[in-house]
């Protein structure tokens, strides 16, 4: 194999294949990266055996050929250069690469591109596309609400429902839901269900550049997912196991709503948590209606040892006197993803969940379940 390349494409072709690769791990052939020739351009591959990420980089092939080396000594290598033409050339043994610059020259020892996992080559199955700043917004509003330990391992992945031209996300960690509905560019033929792992989607929002639309593509046997963007493959292992029927644990009336402007409402609640973390991390809210659409919100927290905060806010309160208690990072949480310039908050009583959505779209939805406190 012998190229030339660019040193800000082979950075930023690195940059984009490193989180695939594995950094504890038992077989280390999957902490390098692959270098491929690939019809006038030069593949780069990484694999931790739960994701893969290709990436493909403009590239004057002059050898074709294949060799797979440290990613991050290659990574760190190619970082600390001045932006400048690079030869890429495989050591005569074929494992390793020699790369040269303006003045500057290092040999890097690797392995035979024939020991690198195989990248799997997902072809066939259910396809679909979605634009890319929706699948973005959508993975945005979900994800972090997934479940971090694995005690249940569908609760650490994102539920994937296609139906028709819609496209739904869900994620539950047992205390918080949040669901996301958008629309697809080109349909599924089928109706199909799927569990991602939350890393998968992180990587997928983080990859996801410019507005040319995302392909999805789920195998046939339903066990694994390709998203393909420009010059970008990414394709992981699904979560095996039934994702729960969370439609029933979105409430479909309430006793009080309050509407509040999103900023506001930030600022109060990140205050508030500056005092909640002493005091179990509880924020209290109590809405009050004054007639005429009018009324107030207030926002409060305190710690025994530390002290005590509250902050009134103006409000359009519906219906009847309200009080509710949120864990301070699942309110700052959602608050930071709604997306409007208004929220609102509906309530049943203070023991059961709280709905949170944004103003004038319906294509989000956020439920926490209360905290039990005494007022």
């Amino acid at each position: 194999m012998r190229l030339n390349c660019l040193q800000e494409n082979l950075s930023h072709g690195l940059g984009v294949v490193q989180r695939a690769v594995a950094t504890r791990t038992t077989l280390p052939i999957t902490q390098h990266v692959l270098l491929t020739t690939d019809e006038g351009r030069l593949k780069l591959s990484a694999t931790n055996l739960e994701i893969a990420i290709s990436t493909w980089i403009g590239a004057e092939i002059q050898e074709e050929g294949a060799v797979t080396v440290p990613a991050r000594l290659l990574t760190e290598f190619v970082n600390s250069l001045s932006r400048q033409a690079l030869e890429v050339q495989a050591l005569k043994h074929g494992k390793g690469i020699t790369v040269k610059g303006d003045r500057v020259e290092a040999n890097i020892n690797g392995a035979d591109a024939n020991e690198f996992p195989p990248i799997p080559n997902v072809n066939s199955g259910i396809a679909c596309q979605v634009a890319a700043k929706a699948l973005r917004d959508g993975i945005r509003q979900v994800v972090f609400a997934a479940a971090i330990e694995d005690s249940r391992p569908v609760l650490t992945g994102v539920n994937l429902q296609f139906d028709g031209d819609q496209l739904t996300l869900a994620a539950a960690d047992g205390f918080r839901l949040a669901v996301h509905t958008t629309t697809l560019a080109r349909a599924v033929s089928e109706k199909l269900s799927v569990i991602v792992p939350a890393r998968t989607m992180s990587e997928v929002e983080r990859l996801i550049e410019g507005d040319d639309p995302i392909d999805v593509v789920v195998t046939p046997q339903r066990s694994q997912v390709l998203f393909r963007m420009k010059n970008v493959e990414m394709v992981s292992q699904l979560i095996q196991g039934t994702f729960p029927n969370y439609r029933q644990l979105v409430p479909q009336e309430h006793a009080t709503r309050v509407v509040v402007g999103l900023g506001e409402l930030q600022r109060a609640a990140r205050t508030a948590a500056i005092f909640a973390k002493d005091g179990s991390g509880i924020i209290r809210l109590q809405m009050q209606p004054a007639g005429k659409g009018g009324g107030k919100l207030t926002i409060s927290s305190r710690a025994e040892e530390v002290g005590e905060h509250v902050s009134e806010l103006e409000a359009g309160v519906e219906g009847q006197d309200a009080r509710i208690a949120f864990n301070s990072k699942y309110l700052t949480e959602v608050l930071n993803v709604i997306g409007e310039k208004q929220v609102s908050v509906e309530l049943t009583t203070s023991s059961s969940p709280g709905v949170l959505r944004p103003v004038g779209n319906d294509r989000y939805v956020h439920v926490v379940m209360p905290m039990f406190v005494q007022w």
